[in-house]
């Protein structure tokens, strides 16, 4: 298992972390987040970036993810692909900053470390639709 190595590697793992913890304990991600700022853990800024993008706009992005995860539906997900799908669809679609190819290839990276054998394909196919559509799905 290898461990992100970037700061940026870092605080897409953070956040991965703190939305998976968001909807395991059934609280709202800024819960969540708030909850790590009282640890002697330090919340990187781009970590915070990321929980709070998602959790802005993570209705449009279930939405997206709903309509393009070919018989698959959110609730079928395991919880930890959901998530960092969540992360990789908001890089992808709502963060400038981020090239496209580079959210797509940490989200599968994410799925390695994190998910099941089955799980970095699944990732990487369903980004890999979003990017092909992103024009049309953001208009």
């Amino acid at each position: 298992m290898s461990a992100p190595t970037s700061a940026r590697g870092k605080a897409r793992r953070r956040a991965v972390d703190v939305l998976f913890e968001a909807e395991q304990r059934g609280v709202s991600a800024a819960e969540a987040l708030a909850g790590r700022d009282k640890t002697d853990q330090v919340i990187n800024p781009y970590t915070a970036q990321i929980v709070e993008g998602v959790a802005a706009l993570q209705p449009t992005i279930d939405e997206f993810l709903a309509t393009y995860a070919q018989g698959w539906t959110l609730d079928r997900m395991p919880a930890v692909d959901r998530i960092i799908l969540r992360v990789g669809s908001w890089e992808l679609l709502y963060n400038d900053d981020v090239p496209d190819g580079v959210a797509v290839s940490e989200a599968v990276e994410l799925a390695k470390t994190l998910s099941t054998d089955e799980s970095p394909s699944f990732v990487n196919g369903l980004l890999g639709r979003l990017q092909q559509l992103k024009p049309t799905l953001l208009a």
